[in-house]
């Protein structure tokens, strides 16, 4: 017979165990609801930089829903890539709120992963960071990071968060200013954001995740010019790059403010 101690420990980590399923299991939910809810946006924004928002279903012609837009009603296909953007956001809200679901900040951190999902899905269909999408992002997050430090009491963490965005933003239009175009400014917008929730964990954070992304870029350009896919003049979206280098800082840091 177990004695109590064991048989309590034993208890709690099946407890444990079953809480960690139902977390994992309630956050991708979340993450197919969020990547569900923009889907609609993804596919209007998908137009080139100037060009009117898309209205239309690209198979029959069909006008889009003016709101939840994500199956035809007239053809019954998929606007986009079938389950591509509500598996993705899933996946990556799953993975954040493994990571960070105890703490104050974690509706940033999630905030900016849905964001970036559909930022990125746009940035490879047409090479474009729509400002209806990032700008808004701005004080969605300041305000979410504000409550956090609020509810934390960590006043450093947001303030190490504002000046690592600027940092970030700032480094990213040098970069957009000598890189004759390679750099967007897009790309400068997104990198404030990046900038917010990296400095939001640490400066080391930051650091990592600014490189991640420039190294991300660099393998897959370098598979892709080994595969003929591109050539050295190609113009790659950097967007996904600087958003998945983001996503690795922030997974990889033991920095965890309260």
């Amino acid at each position: 017979m177990l004695d109590g101690p064991v048989r309590h420990s034993m208890d709690a980590g099946v407890r444990g165990d079953g809480m960690d399923v139902m977390w994992a299991a309630t956050s991708a939910a979340a993450g197919l609801v969020a990547g569900l809810a923009l889907r609609g946006e993804v596919v209007r924004l998908s137009v080139r930089g100037g060009e009117p928002d898309e209205a239309a279903c690209a198979a029959c012609a069909a006008p889009l829903p003016r709101r939840l837009a994500f199956l035809c009603g007239n053809c019954g296909r998929w606007f986009g890539p079938p389950l591509a953007i509500e598996i993705t956001s899933a996946a990556v809200i799953a993975l954040l709120l493994a990571k960070f679901g105890g703490q104050p900040a974690v509706a940033a951190f999630a905030y900016l992963g849905v964001i970036g999902v559909a930022l990125s899905q746009i940035d490879l269909a047409v090479q474009r960071l729509p400002d209806r999408l990032t700008l808004p992002a701005y004080p969605a997050l300041v305000t979410l990071l504000t409550v956090a430090a609020a509810v934390g009491d960590d006043w450093a963490a947001l303030i190490r968060a504002v000046l690592a965005g600027l940092a970030l933003g700032g480094g990213y239009l040098v970069l957009s200013l000598v890189s004759g175009g390679q750099v967007g400014g897009g790309d400068v917008k997104l990198a404030g954001l990046a900038g917010l929730v990296l400095g939001w964990l640490s400066w080391d954070t930051l650091i990592i995740g600014a490189f991640a992304g420039f190294l991300l870029a660099a393998l897959v350009s370098a598979g892709l010019l080994a595969a003929r896919k591109i050539t050295k003049q190609s113009r790659l979206s950097f967007g996904p790059y600087l958003l998945g280098g983001a996503l690795l800082a922030t997974l990889a840091t033991s920095a965890v403010p309260r």
